[in-house]
């Protein structure tokens, strides 16, 4: 049986699979859903004030195109834009040539060194 209907909350997946799949886009110029990783920031406690953290992970095959430093531009973008909070940092690991150059091109400043826990129980070297 065949039907006809509007879009629905649960058509999502439906979406994801007809507009993502190579085969099924072959026609309109590839998939439109490829995903290469995420960029995020959220509120930190950071001496005594509330900040923003960001960080960010770029699948392999996508990394070194500047997709990171796009995201973070934006993040720090819609950041600003919420007008919650005056400083946001990153912390990445002292040993990570990438993620710290990724800092440096949106403006980021080093602080200092230090160590941070993550995951939970895992003690990294990072710059602040």
């Amino acid at each position: 049986m065949v039907d006809i209907r509007p879009w629905a909350e649960g058509d999502l997946s439906l979406l994801e699979r007809l507009m993502g799949d190579p085969a099924m886009t072959a026609h309109l110029g590839g998939p439109e859903q490829t995903s290469a990783g995420s960029v995020g920031y959220w509120e930190r406690q950071a001496e005594d004030q509330t900040v923003w953290e960001t960080g960010w992970s770029v699948l392999p095959e996508f990394q070194g195109m500047g997709l990171a430093t796009q995201g973070t531009t934006l993040a720090i973008e819609q950041a600003r834009a919420e007008g919650r909070h005056r400083y946001m940092h990153a912390y990445p690991a002292v040993d990570n040539p990438a993620s710290n150059a990724i800092c440096r091109k949106p403006g980021f400043a080093l602080i200092e060194q230090s160590d941070f826990e993550y995951p939970p129980g895992n003690i990294l070297r990072c710059n602040d």
